[in-house]
């Protein structure tokens, strides 16, 4: 597994984190202190609004569970992906995007710049 596998493993664990205590030690192990995260709806900074960035998304989206939509790709440290938003019941996929993250040196994530290729009623 390359560094940006991990790097995207580790986005998605923050991203899919069952509960408020997995969520803080994820969003911890995938960013850095500072990180910042801008998409059309969000532009925020650190751990503590990342994690309520992404709280508000599950909320958004009950029993929905984010999912790597082909193969990350990178060079230096930046790294692009795609993604979906699928429900674990019925296996629909109502939003997608891709997101492009830069890596600090320990192989964190220091900035996600996301985009939104679906969403509902769009």
């Amino acid at each position: 597994m390359t560094a940006y596998d991990e790097a995207v493993q580790r986005y998605f664990a923050a991203w899919n984190a069952a509960n408020d205590e997995e969520l803080a030690k994820a969003v911890a192990a995938a960013f850095t202190e500072g990180a910042t995260y801008t998409d059309p709806l969000a532009d925020v900074r650190g751990h503590e609004e990342l994690a309520a960035t992404i709280d508000g998304a599950h909320q958004q989206f009950p029993g929905f569970e984010f999912r790597l939509a082909g193969t990350p790709d990178g060079h230096h440290d930046i790294v692009r992906f795609g993604w979906e938003l699928v429900s674990t019941a019925d296996g629909s996929a109502p939003v997608a995007g891709f997101d492009v993250i830069a890596l600090a040196d320990d192989g964190r994530i220091t900035s996600v710049s996301g985009f939104l290729d679906r969403v509902p009623g769009a």
